[in-house]
């Protein structure tokens, strides 16, 4: 069986560990390569290549640093069609969402071509006579990123474009259940864009691994994806040393849905926003909430429900496929669990999808679209997110019932409105508590040049990925404040 390479000083390196994990593609329950639980030794080599290749990158001129993420960016392009086929091999979910991903991943390098612009600092002359004042965007050194196993090809990029950029060094810990995607990448793609040995790197492992690098007294900076309590750990570790931390985290997002709303034009996006992906995305709908009478809440029940039954689950090469398989077993049993875990406590189900069937594919990990109801605030199963392909569906009155139920939520990663009232969307924007703020977008991804704006327990840090807050995360000013004297006279003139 094939068995991951590190990829460290600008080499692929067979790790001496005897410890590994299978990565397994969800479809079929198949085994398909082994992953190395990295040495110690060999997670201190990759912050050595990092932290050796420093000097010289930080060194570099910005307008330099840049061009490997140009042909980074092309590489990309040529190699869609094939990270897409092994992504969604190796995580389950539909192609054209790994198709997506891609082209999230090579945005990002777009974007971070204009670090240069960025990383300009200020000037001001004679903030006192004779004495000019500025700043300089300098970069740390070594930064860490840990990545979540649902967004494969893209999440690391959310980093890696604006840490080089800035003149930092980088490694990536790669995601142990998906990282077949990032492992092509790094083949194909990383190692063939043009940056000097050490300045990117990669190390196969599991937490163990992780906690190694964040401790690591040559790291300068940590950047992760996951849930709350995983961003909540790594934020802790990193800061308590004085390391630098930018931490998404969960979510539990509300789709808003008021009586104004043009119910056949959004329910696609609804579909897409609760089920793509299989629900297994921190943007993903997790409360659909009505507002208005019962009579429209049993209308949006109706035409909801009618419309996820429609869905396709399948295997996520087949074309014809909306939703793939969950990730792994343990996720499907867990998920399974708390689906009745919530019906013992009082929800009631609406539509069904645990028992559902795949023709060809009777291994897999497959959970349809599960929709319940009767859930309410204050009960676990309505105030915290069950990551699969699971929603809860909720009425309230009015529209400041709503928001004030979302402000209560602990989370705060985006929430929708759907709404023809621009009265309504106006207010519920001004008035909501949360990062990310879609108005009749279900989906609420901010481009590459904006902030991924995650809020309250879904964000610990102060900056945050992507774009210009990436830029800052991975910069520190100095200020320089300087005066002349004017030269001295030479005796021998």
């Amino acid at each position: 069986m094939r068995r991951l390479k590190n990829y460290i000083n600008g080499k692929f390196v067979e790790s001496k560990t005897d410890k590994v994990k299978f990565t397994m593609n969800p479809a079929t329950d198949q085994q398909l390569a082994a992953v190395p639980l990295s040495t110690k030794e060999e997670c201190y080599e990759a912050v050595a290549a990092a932290k050796a290749a420093f000097p010289a990158w930080r060194n570099t001129p910005g307008i330099k640093r840049i061009q490997p993420l140009l042909k980074l960016q092309a590489l990309l392009k040529e190699q869609m069609n094939k990270i897409s086929d092994i992504g969604s091999e190796n995580h389950g979910k539909e192609r054209r969402a790994l198709k997506g991903e891609v082209v999230r991943a090579y945005q990002m390098c777009e974007a971070a071509i204009g670090t240069p612009e960025l990383q300009k600092g200020e000037f001001m002359s004679d903030i006192a006579t004779g004495i000019d004042e500025y700043s300089i965007l300098e970069p740390l050194g070594v930064f860490l990123m840990i990545p979540p196993f649902n967004f494969p090809a893209m999440i690391p990029f959310w980093t890696l474009p604006f840490a080089v950029a800035t003149g930092n060094t980088f490694i990536l810990k790669a995601n142990e259940q998906t990282p077949l995607a990032m492992q092509h990448i790094f083949i194909e793609c990383i190692d063939k864009a043009g940056f000097p040995p050490g300045v990117v790197n990669c190390i196969h492992g599991d937490a163990e691994q992780a906690i190694m690098l964040i401790e690591h007294p040559d790291i300068k900076g940590v950047s992760s994806v996951g849930s709350t309590p995983v961003a909540k750990d790594i934020y802790k570790r990193a800061t308590s040393l004085g390391k630098r931390a930018m931490c998404h985290g969960g979510a539990n997002n509300f789709l808003v849905i008021d009586q104004t709303a043009n119910l056949d034009k959004i329910m696609s996006n609804l579909m897409n926003s609760c089920f793509g992906n299989s629900g297994q995305r921190c943007l993903a709908g997790s409360v659909v909430m009505a507002v208005g009478n019962e009579k429209f809440y049993e209308k949006v029940k109706a035409e909801y429900s009618n419309a996820a039954k429609k869905l396709k689950v399948g295997y996520g090469l087949d074309p014809e496929t909306f939703m793939g398989p969950v990730v792994s077993k343990a996720s499907l049993t867990k998920l399974k669990r708390q689906i009745q875990e919530a019906l013992d406590d009082g929800a009631t189900m609406v539509l069904d999808g645990r028992d559902i069937e795949v023709d060809g594919y009777p291994n897999g990990y497959w959970l349809g679209p599960v929709i319940m109801e009767g859930a309410k605030p204050g009960q676990k199963w309505y105030d915290d997110e069950i990551f699969g392909p699971v929603v809860m569906l909720d009425r309230v009155d009015t529209l400041d019932q709503a928001i004030e139920i979302i402000n209560k939520n602990p989370k705060g990663n985006a929430v929708t409105i759907y709404t023809e009232s621009g009265e309504n969307a106006r207010h519920f924007r001004h008035e909501i508590n949360c990062g990310n703020i879609g108005i009749n977008i279900g989906i609420v991804a901010p481009i590459a040049w904006f902030p991924f704006a995650g809020a309250k327990d879904s964000f610990f840090g102060t900056l945050r990925a992507q774009a210009r807050e990436a830029v800052q995360f991975f910069t520190q000013a100095r200020v320089v404040i300087e005066r002349f004297h004017g030269s001295t006279k030479i005796e021998w003139e």
